[in-house]
């Protein structure tokens, strides 16, 4: 069993930047592929970004690359997203999910077995 707590979101001006920090419990955090997803009000819920277990291949959404950035450190069972230059259509809760069954990068929400409680994200224009 996974138990993931995001954390870091808040309100932030258009171009500015937030850190939303993901903490999971669990012995083997570092076999786990990990994803960051959103889902913004009266839409599904979508991908934003995969690391894989040992952080070394990483995937984007069109919509944030270039702006937002997905890491780990699997010394402190932690995942991050960095985002800068944010912009409106970026608000939304964010959710942190874990892969527990591939250490491979995935952008597919049903290969994901663990969820967070989420993070809301409002980006102000």
């Amino acid at each position: 069993q996974v138990q993931l707590v995001e954390s870091g979101g808040g309100l932030v001006q258009a171009g500015g930047s937030l850190r939303l920090f993901c903490a999971a419990s669990g012995r083997t955090f570092s076999s786990y592929c990990m994803g960051w997803f959103r889902q913004a009000p009266g839409k599904e819920r979508e991908f934003v970004a995969t690391i894989s277990a040992s952080g070394g291949r990483t995937a984007y959404a069109d919509s944030v690359k270039g702006r937002f950035t997905i890491s780990r450190d699997n010394a402190k069972n932690t995942v991050y997203l960095q985002m800068n230059s944010l912009k409106p259509e970026d608000t939304a809760v964010y959710y942190c999910a874990a892969n527990g069954k591939s250490w491979r990068p995935s952008v597919r929400q049903y290969e994901y077995d663990y969820w967070g409680q989420g993070t809301q994200v409002t980006v102000s224009s």
